[in-house]
């Protein structure tokens, strides 16, 4: 058995091709490759049920990768480091940085507890496609609007590097005594909701990689207009693949280039920007998953409704498009983005409810729930963030599903108690007269819900409520 030189720790990195700090480890020596459940440093950031579910897949598929070669640890990630480094006498550790708060703060005393201990520590960008340090406004502080952060900022700094081949030859240590099986993580609920979910998904690098090859040929080319019809094929489903590292954004950057060059690929590649640009936040203001980046919303009179925000969550609001978005999110773990802006509308602009527990339901449910790209969105929707939708700007979900679902393709796969319902209905049913609720066998309060608020009266509501603290500092 080759005796480990240096340890590369996986992180958000569940990949070998283009994957710097893997590449630079492989270079110097015999490889014991890791990675660790930490949920002691989390806290708040600690994993949701449907990541978890998808983290056990893609650690299964990575060490398959590897030849059996992944060592699984879990608990504090600085006690786990310095304990194996000591016992093996590694003396270099490898990583790919990350971006979040609390992992900034860990990786800073995992990296000075080893430099004391004499291990250097060699760590790489693997996941974005700017350091957030790097893209600055003139005057040295961060940009808070998103256009200029891309235009003048991102695509004027430097161009994404060109991404790197997966090692040709490795040499990797076998697991050390302690190291846990991936089952033994316990990564899976016990309930049969998770195999369910993961009927609609495939897990891993070669399945990333499938994944986008499939994007480019088929869809791309309606990508502008189609990413915002819920029931098209047009969006590239690469969210979690990139969460989790199992294809890096230089990858699919570089891919997507040398497709063709019209507006949709710059639609495209723009959206790669705003993934940037929600880490960037985090990065300069580390507490956007937990306070208003408006200050005057810290006065905003949020309801507290735990019937109105069950009824959000089970997919049971009397709303069809808002309700299908809720159950496509429980029985699928995703959700299509113009609908999340629709659902997200409704609890914090009709039904008043606070941001941050719809951001917590998203966490827990969300295969690609990602801290910054989540809590930026609901911030965005919210009006409370950067950049954000104005306090104006209340999504109509009737409206929006006639515009973006006409034929209540998506509605009906999520919703099917109305399928007999006449078209016109099917996005109010509570406009329908009682004759044709009859007809169609749909009985408001009872085999599908009354709508949970009026969405005239409670727009008018929510314009008073936030014209309240327009002027609050």
């Amino acid at each position: 058995m080759d005796k480990p030189c240096v340890v590369f720790w996986f992180r958000q990195d569940l990949r070998l091709a283009d994957n710097p700090a893997f590449c630079a480890a492989v270079k110097a020596g015999t490889v014991l490759p890791i990675y660790i459940l930490d949920d002691v440093n989390s806290g708040r950031a600690k994993m949701g049920a449907a990541s978890r579910v998808w983290l056990h897949h893609s650690l299964h598929s990575l060490n398959r990768a590897l030849g059996s070669k992944l060592s699984v640890l879990s608990g504090d990630a600085r006690t786990v480091i310095m304990a194996l480094t000591k016992k093996e006498k590694i003396k270099e550790v490898f990583w790919n940085r990350c971006y979040e708060p609390w992992q900034i703060l860990r990786d800073k005393k995992i990296k000075h507890d080893l430099e004391e201990s004499a291990v250097k520590v060699s760590s790489y960008n693997a996941s974005l496609l700017w350091e957030p340090w790097e893209v600055l406004k003139g005057d040295g502080t961060p940009y808070k609007v998103f256009t200029p952060y891309y235009k003048n900022g991102c695509l004027q700094v430097m161009p994404p590097r060109t991404p790197r081949l997966a090692p040709e030859k490795m040499r990797l240590a076998d697991a050390p005594k302690g190291s846990l099986s991936i089952d033994g993580l316990d990564l899976l609920p016990v309930t049969t909701w998770s195999s369910k979910m993961m009927r609609h998904h495939k897990v891993g690098e070669m399945a990333a990689h499938s994944r986008l090859a499939t994007f480019l040929s088929d869809e791309l080319q309606d990508y502008k207009v189609g990413r915002d019809v819920p029931s098209a094929k047009a969006i590239s489903r690469l969210s979690p693949h990139l969460h989790f590292g199992e294809i890096s954004p230089h990858q699919v950057w570089f891919a997507a280039k040398e497709q063709m060059k019209d507006e949709n690929l710059q639609c495209f590649l723009s959206e790669l920007g705003w993934r940037e640009f929600s880490y960037y936040l985090l990065y300069h203001f580390p507490g956007l998953p937990t306070k208003n980046f408006r200050p005057n919303f810290d006065k905003f009179p949020w309801s507290t409704s735990t019937k109105q925000l069950r009824a959000w969550e089970k997919g049971l609001t009397g709303i069809p498009i808002v309700d299908a978005g809720m159950r496509e999110l429980w029985q699928t773990g995703i959700m299509h983005n113009r609908v999340r802006m629709i659902t997200a509308s409704l609890l914090t602009k009709n039904l008043l409810i606070d941001w941050r527990k719809g951001e917590r339901w998203f966490w827990d449910c969300l295969i690609d729930a990602d801290l910054a790209s989540n809590t930026a969105g609901w911030q965005w929707v919210a009006g409370s963030g950067a950049d954000a939708a104005p306090y104006f700007r209340i999504f109509n979900p009737v409206t929006q599903a006639k515009k973006f679902d006409p034929q209540a393709q998506y509605i009906l796969k999520y919703v099917p108690e109305l399928a007999k319902l006449p078209l016109k209905y099917v996005f109010a049913p509570w406009e329908a007269p009682a004759r044709v609720l009859n007809e169609a066998g749909v009985v408001l309060g009872e085999t599908y819900p009354t709508p949970i608020v009026d969405l005239k009266t409670s727009r008018t509501l929510a314009l008073e409520a936030f014209s309240a603290i327009k002027g609050v500092s």
